[in-house]
């Protein structure tokens, strides 16, 4: 989610007034096909596993954030103090006095703090390699593009556009620009969920015969927030949470749906006028494997569950930042904490530095762009859709 901005800059009047949403002409970007340089710092090649050590700082790639709300604030800025190879170098706020804030914190200086007016100067910045979007997802576009064309790789928060038109035209952004695009997929590095990969994948219940996945939360009576506004959030629960929903779907099984149908529920119209109050969704899977999902800004859940032919997995609490708790028809999924941004990012920078797979690369955010609008328009038409993924 573009978890952030924080409570002093996240209505819905001050984003629209502050920012223009200028990516649409973007759109038109043809969409090349070229390969993109490991380029980076350091030349010391390795694979992120088998390495305990950092790198040194001067090597390390740096990073800055845009966008300086909760996720940012609580997250990502301090998951950067435990990086191996990469480090916080950089910051882009609206706001003067979270500049002040995190200078105090962590000593960025005055040369790498910028603002939105400014935003363009970064491409004569050398210290800062990476660019972390941290926005509402209806400015993910505009930035994206204007960091790539900066000469920045990219890492934009989920969900990665609010139309396909524009997910299409960041992805062609970066390949023209020879830059490397990256979602903020934090779960991909998360043990339970790699745990559930392999049991997924690798059948060792058997063939995966349902799925089940919710994650909700109430999001209060503040009818000013940006989560609410269609053309910050480009739609309500699906696209704030419920993509982890479908994410956790298809990583499960390793294949793609190729079909949805979807109903939408909205009972509290005058605060859900633009976007979604709650909506359930199934994806159909090659064969007889379906996938039900639901998210809601009404009630609270967190679980995604899996039933295969000879036994059961599931996690609850699924997808927390921190807390994880598994279990399986014949045990407990038992794993420590990790710090899960620390580690997609230093997935990212080792991708970059080394070649290494990137995991959670644009155009699974494209993918996935495509299929939430999908689930949008068979909730709204009431028709089975096809998936050409």
């Amino acid at each position: 989610m573009s978890d952030g901005i924080g409570s002093a800059d996240c209505s819905r009047r001050g984003f629209l007034r502050r920012f223009t949403l200028g990516a649409g002409a973007a759109a038109l970007f043809p969409l090349f096909s070229c390969d993109a340089n490991p380029g980076g710092k350091g030349g010391k090649y390795f694979k992120s596993w088998e390495r305990s050590e950092a790198l040194p700082d001067a090597e390390k790639l740096g990073v800055a954030l845009v966008g300086l709300g909760s996720y940012a604030t609580y997250q990502l800025g301090p998951a950067l103090q435990h990086t191996k190879f990469c480090r916080l170098t950089g910051i882009v706020t609206g706001t003067p006095e979270k500049k002040d804030q995190w200078y105090r914190r962590y000593a960025i200086p005055e040369e790498h703090a910028y603002s939105y007016e400014t935003f363009d100067r970064i491409v004569n910045d050398p210290a800062i390699d990476i660019i972390y979007i941290v926005l509402p997802n209806g400015m993910h576009a505009e930035y994206t593009i204007r960091a790539a064309e900066a000469g920045k790789h990219v890492i934009c928060e989920k969900p990665m556009a609010t139309s396909v038109a524009d997910a299409e035209a960041m992805v062609a952004a970066c390949r023209v620009n020879n830059r490397k695009l990256s979602l903020g997929y934090r779960l991909y590095f998360e043990p339970h969920h790699e745990k559930v990969m392999r049991l997924g994948r690798d059948e060792i219940f058997g063939p995966v015969r349902e799925m089940r996945g919710d994650f909700s939360f109430r999001i209060g009576e503040n009818p000013d927030v940006w989560r609410l506004d269609k053309e910050l959030a480009g739609g309500g629960p699906l696209m704030d949470v419920g993509i982890y929903a479908v994410q956790a779907a298809i990583y499960t099984v390793g294949t793609l749906p190729v079909a949805v149908t979807a109903k939408e529920e909205t009972v509290n119209r005058e605060l859900f006028s633009e976007v979604e109050e709650s909506i359930a969704w199934e994806l159909e899977f090659p064969g007889e494997l379906r996938a039900h999902g639901a998210s809601s800004y009404s009630r609270g859940a967190n679980i995604h569950h899996a039933a295969a032919s000879d036994g059961w997995f599931e996690l609850e609490p699924a997808y927390g930042y921190s807390v994880v708790r598994g279990r399986m028809s014949e045990g407990e999924l038992e794993f420590p904490r990790v710090n899960q941004q620390a580690l997609q990012m230093d997935a990212f920078a080792d991708h970059i530095l080394n070649g290494a797979e990137n995991r959670v690369p644009g155009e699974m955010g494209l993918r996935d762009t495509k299929i939430l609008y999908a689930i949008y328009e068979a909730a709204e038409t009431g028709k089975r859709v096809a998936l050409e993924l």
